[in-house]
């Protein structure tokens, strides 16, 4: 009897012990390259390893399928995302959510010419607006929820393009479009880029829903909880990491939210049904 409870104690050691000794792979959806990877995170890798003992490590994905094809051949165990990935990541790994990544003033907008014809929302209809990248929450799925939420039907009452930003406010100021959704920090970077140039918001969405970092969902559990309670317990430590990257500056003023459940990410689904996507399974292109 003895001889089988010292056995079945070595065998849970090991299991719990094998649990830790693997690397803890950890990539990022929107860093293409290893070495801008270690730029912005390099920082954030340290310290989550001093804060939880295990060993981090970085992996470059090359796109947002990349990193799903990297979860469900278990090459990965952490992805930092997006909302609006999130969700079709949801479908296709069904992976657990671990904390999300809080980004302040994270909220989509209508942008015009200050002293253009565009006054009011109602003024857009007809005109041509321009949207950033497919599938982008905050420049293309938020701006054109912001517009539904107020009556503005996305390609019955205004013609939809999508525009790089810089690209779409020239074409703003030369009059070829009527109006541009972006972010409230993208907005803040064009007056800083047309100095000249003076714009206004005709339109606003809600926050945003977080970007969140989800794990594996047969990642062990021991080690999903040493890093969650990392963050729940040494948030400001692991937040200060973070804003070593040049990139992650979107997060200043920002929390880690371990109280996150999937259904706050609902807002984002009902954008991509008002830009006329009803399932989940593949992401927008």
């Amino acid at each position: 009897m003895l001889r089988s409870l010292v056995f079945a104690l070595a065998a849970t050691v090991a299991t719990t012990v094998s649990a830790y000794a693997e690397p803890v792979r950890f990539a990022v959806t929107d860093i293409e390259g290893l070495e801008a990877l270690q730029q912005e995170f390099g920082g954030f890798q340290e310290a989550l390893e001093a804060e939880t003992g295990l060993d981090i490590e970085l992996i470059a994905v090359s796109s947002r399928t990349a990193a799903v094809e990297a979860l469900n051949a278990g090459q990965v165990e952490l992805v930092l995302t997006g909302p609006a990935e999130y969700v079709v990541m949801k479908e296709l790994s069904d992976p657990r959510i671990v904390v999300a990544w809080q980004r302040p003033d994270y909220f989509a907008q209508i942008a015009v010419l200050a002293d253009g014809p565009i006054r009011t929302i109602e003024d857009l209809n007809g005109k041509k607006i321009a949207f950033g990248s497919v599938g982008s929450t905050s420049q293309h799925l938020g701006p054109a929820q912001a517009l539904a939420d107020q009556g503005i039907v996305y390609g019955e009452d205004y013609e939809a393009v999508i525009i790089s930003r810089n690209v779409a406010a020239e074409a703003l100021i030369r009059g070829d479009i009527a109006a541009m959704g972006l972010n409230f920090g993208h907005l803040n970077s064009i007056r800083e880029a047309f100095p000249d140039q003076a714009f206004a918001v005709v339109a606003r969405g809600r926050d945003l829903p977080n970007d969140i970092l989800v794990a594996r969902k047969d990642i062990p559990e021991e080690t999903f909880e040493t890093i969650r309670d990392a963050f729940l317990e040494k948030g400001n430590e692991l937040m200060g990491a973070v804003l070593q990257g040049e990139d992650n500056q979107k997060f200043k003023g920002g929390t880690f939210l371990t109280d996150i459940d999937d259904s706050e990410y609902d807002y984002v689904r009902s954008m991509y049904r008002t830009i006329g996507v009803d399932t989940f399974t593949a992401f927008v292109e």
